[in-house]
């Protein structure tokens, strides 16, 4: 797959998605390489590797180039030895809501107690109808990148977050 990549972020504001989810699978992602906006990742889940390069967001934080390979696990592995240091550890859950799938992610290691959703939608102006789960948006907000949090995890600064947020506890 590979083309622009448009999606919301939030915080999630309590557990009610896991009743709601029709699927979910552990995730562990690396960065081969992160800076200037630019990542290459590589992404075990479940029983799939994958192989993702992102270009820099655009200046809301909504949309950027994408292109993602399916690669073997063996592949994936090899790669993990040529990732920065810190780990993305995850479950992230899928919930169909309103014609939309929203992804859940439940963070752990380091950033546990963060849990953040997104939506992957067809334009920047495309409606869509909130979850009750959803909390405040986060959308641009680079802390909440995957690549940031790897090196600047949750556990160091999630408490500084004002409780009008909505953030996890």
């Amino acid at each position: 797959m590979s083309g622009l990549e448009i999606e919301r972020k939030f915080l999630v504001k309590d557990d009610s998605y896991k009743q709601l989810a029709f699927s979910y699978s552990r995730i562990k992602q690396g960065y081969i390489c992160s800076g200037h906006g630019r990542t290459v990742r590589v992404r075990l889940r479940d029983r799939c590797g994958y192989l993702t390069i992102k270009g820099p967001s655009d200046a809301k934080g909504m949309s950027r180039y994408e292109f993602e390979k399916e690669i073997t696990v063996e592949e994936a592995q090899e790669l993990f030895k040529l990732c920065e240091p810190g780990i993305i550890d995850k479950t992230r859950y899928l919930i169909d809501y309103h014609q939309h799938t929203f992804e859940v992610d439940e963070f752990y290691g380091d950033n546990e107690g963060l849990v953040m959703a997104e939506v992957e939608l067809n334009a920047e102006d495309e409606a869509f109808d909130r979850p009750a789960f959803l909390g405040r948006e986060v959308t641009g907000d680079r802390r909440f990148y995957n690549s940031h949090l790897r090196k600047f995890p949750f556990v160091i600064w999630g408490k500084t977050l004002p409780a009008e947020d909505d953030a996890p506890r």
